[in-house]
């Protein structure tokens, strides 16, 4: 009784609920123990992203191979495994690119898209692991003002065709791009599949249609963009020509004595203007399924859960927590989802990718 007195005192410090979030079930999973299996002389570093192709092959977006001064080094390597965790090939080995890994994603094709968040750029590989397209620009070398990008406020205006510390990608069924752009430029652009610039929409801010650190993107069956608006503490959907069709936030209850994944716990509720990074419920990730039934999967920082829901934003399902061990989570930074029940979990503090089986109940 005292327990529950305390996660109730805390969700009515943190919020109202929807009733239906008091009966979302625990989804029992599995998580495959070493399904990647690297060579000996080869380590990953922070995986910011992951993704699986046509094949089952398993495509990891990783903070590694760094080279540099300790501060400020280029940190990023992209590599491919097979379906059974065999290790293929590097791609891009040493790539004029490669500054910092965000994110992974394989389109239709079986073209190989990365974000990188310090070079601010998107690089499409074809299946055999040549540079395709190049979209944005990365800083020159010689320039004089080249350096780590500035976050001023008021936020200096965007430019067509550049990005600043971008984030993910996706697409429409026609093949037109969608990326979010991301740290600084909060906003998403829309890119033809010749690469042609067509347009952007949103920028800083909390009202609907501005973002906060767009972190994550997917489209749905339907051709509906999901942006995981994590500093907002919301997933906006818009259509293909950036027209807000709806927003929903994932309310959940959760333990108060769960413990954060890396530093102290957030106070809560986070009501003073500042983002909402660490929240209950922020979205680090979107994931959508393919096929006839699809679900939305998302992630939070904090308490570190996996979160299953509708495309209209209910919750179906909860599971994990932050930690170490499998089956725990350090920092969620991308999620694969090749179908309703298997899926692919980047982790930035954990070093790792997990293979989770889930186990829904009937």
């Amino acid at each position: 009784m005292r327990r529950a007195a305390r996660i109730l005192s805390l969700l009515i410090a943190s919020g109202p609920l929807p009733a239906a979030a008091q009966t979302v079930p625990e989804i029992p999973f599995d998580s495959v123990a070493n399904p990647l299996h690297l060579p000996p002389d080869l380590y990953l570093g922070e995986v910011s992203g992951v993704a699986v192709n046509s094949k089952g092959h398993v495509f990891v977006f990783s903070r590694s191979n760094a080279s540099g001064p300790a501060y400020g080094a280029a940190a990023a390597q992209l590599l491919e495994f097979d379906a059974q965790g065999k290790y293929l090939r590097e791609i891009g080995r040493n790539l004029y690119g490669w500054s910092f890994a965000h994110t992974v994603k394989i389109d239709t094709q079986d073209n190989i898209w990365v974000t990188d968040k310090g070079s601010d750029l998107v690089v499409k590989f074809d299946p055999d692991g040549r540079v395709a397209m190049v979209l944005g620009r990365k800083q020159e070398a010689s320039g004089e003002e080249t350096g780590p990008l500035k976050h001023p406020q008021p936020p200096l205006a965007a430019v067509d065709g550049y990005f600043r510390q971008v984030t993910d990608i996706a697409w429409d069924s026609t093949g037109n791009t969608y990326i979010s752009d991301g740290y600084i430029n909060s906003r998403i652009a829309k890119v033809g599949p010749d690469g042609e610039w067509l347009k952007s929409w949103g920028g800083p801010g909390s009202a609907p249609g501005q973002f906060r650190t767009p972190h994550s993107i997917a489209v749905g069956p339907k051709d509906e963009i999901f942006v995981a608006d994590r500093g907002n503490r919301r997933i906006q959907v818009f259509d293909t020509e950036g027209n807000a069709l709806r927003q929903f936030t994932i309310d959940v209850p959760f333990d108060p004595d769960a413990k954060p994944a890396i530093g102290n716990k957030p106070a809560l509720p986070i009501s003073d203007g500042s983002p909402q990074t660490m929240a209950p419920g922020a979205p680090w990730t979107v994931c959508i399924t393919r096929g006839a039934h699809p679900v939305l999967y998302a992630s939070d920082g904090y308490p570190g859960r996996i979160y299953k829901m509708s495309l209209d934003g209910k919750v179906l399902g909860v599971l994990g927590k932050s930690g170490k061990s499998l089956k725990q989570f350090g920092w969620i930074h991308e999620l694969a989802c090749p179908s309703e029940n298997e899926l692919y979990v980047a982790e930035l503090l954990n070093w790792r990718v997990q293979k989770l089986i889930l186990h829904p109940a009937r």
